[in-house]
């Protein structure tokens, strides 16, 4: 099994949602994040320049069997994309073992 970690602009989020669920992927988490990259905005209001290098964005984890790890990256590249700096990462790690609470499943079990 495979964790996969991407951070996505907030604005490409539900039309990635969606092509997630579309392939598949029917549980994931999120959460909106903060963070500082290269991307490099400002903004000017009433002749006053404000930095904008807080970046709000939404952090995904999802967890998949080894075999549909490439499906669901190829999934994360082509919808959460615009082209332009900022669009995110995606960091794949390994995991050692899942279990369902509810049930006691374990393995690829537990994510179905």
């Amino acid at each position: 099994m495979k964790k996969i970690e991407a951070i996505i602009r907030k604005s490409e989020f539900d039309k990635t949602k969606e092509a997630l669920h579309a392939i598949g992927v029917t549980f994931f988490s999120y959460w909106d994040v903060t963070g500082i990259g290269n991307e490099k905005v400002g903004h000017v209001y009433r002749g006053v320049s404000y930095s904008t290098a807080d970046i709000q964005r939404r952090y995904l984890s999802i967890v998949v069997t080894d075999s549909f790890l490439d499906k669901t990256i190829d999934t994360l590249l082509e919808h959460a994309k615009t082209g332009k700096v900022g669009d995110g990462k995606i960091f794949v790690s390994t995991i050692e073992e899942a279990y369902r609470i509810r049930t006691g499943e374990k393995g690829a079990d537990s994510l179905k």
